[in-house]
């Protein structure tokens, strides 16, 4: 199974399109909010199980603000991040993803992409593929394989300029 993960992008699609031909097919899109006002697009560009959470900037919805969802063994909460300090520190998004017997939490906002699975809680943050704040300044998604043993691997990939 492949899972685009994608945040951030603010209602600016260029990106969003160069990404999904260049890793299409996928099983599943995974967008952690910020798409303002383009989730339909984004939905009906994908061709597959999307999954939406609402961000600090996405109004006039009624996408939820977290949700939790199963992949194979994986118990993974999504969530935009805002809620829970994610500039200042992941301790509040570990605990909200413990509360919720959650393995990984998926989240945005900061527009700075990371994998960590140092803790009993992984976190994956696939940055913004509209403004970068890492340094280099490219845009970021991940890409999210389940192996035949149902075990997930996560890969960062940077949308350069010149690919």
């Amino acid at each position: 199974m492949k899972i685009l993960i994608i945040s951030d992008t603010h209602g600016m699609n260029h990106n969003f399109m160069t990404v999904l031909r260049r890793v299409s097919p996928i099983d599943m899109l995974i967008h952690l909010g910020d798409f303002q006002g383009s989730e339909e697009f984004i939905d009906a560009s994908a061709s597959c199980r999307c999954e939406f959470v609402s961000g600090n900037n996405d109004f006039f919805n009624r996408l939820p603000k977290d949700k939790v969802i199963q992949i194979g063994k994986y118990t993974i909460f999504l969530t935009h991040g805002h809620k829970y300090g994610v500039y200042y520190g992941t301790d509040n998004i570990i605990e909200a993803a413990r509360q919720r017997n959650a393995g990984i939490a998926m989240f945005g906002h900061t527009h700075v992409p990371m994998i960590n699975m140092t803790e009993d809680v992984w976190l994956i943050n696939p940055g913004s593929l509209s403004f970068p704040r890492q340094n280099g300044r490219i845009p970021t998604y991940i890409i999210m394989e389940l192996d035949a043993a149902g075990d997930a691997h996560f890969t960062l990939n940077y949308l350069k300029a010149d690919s």
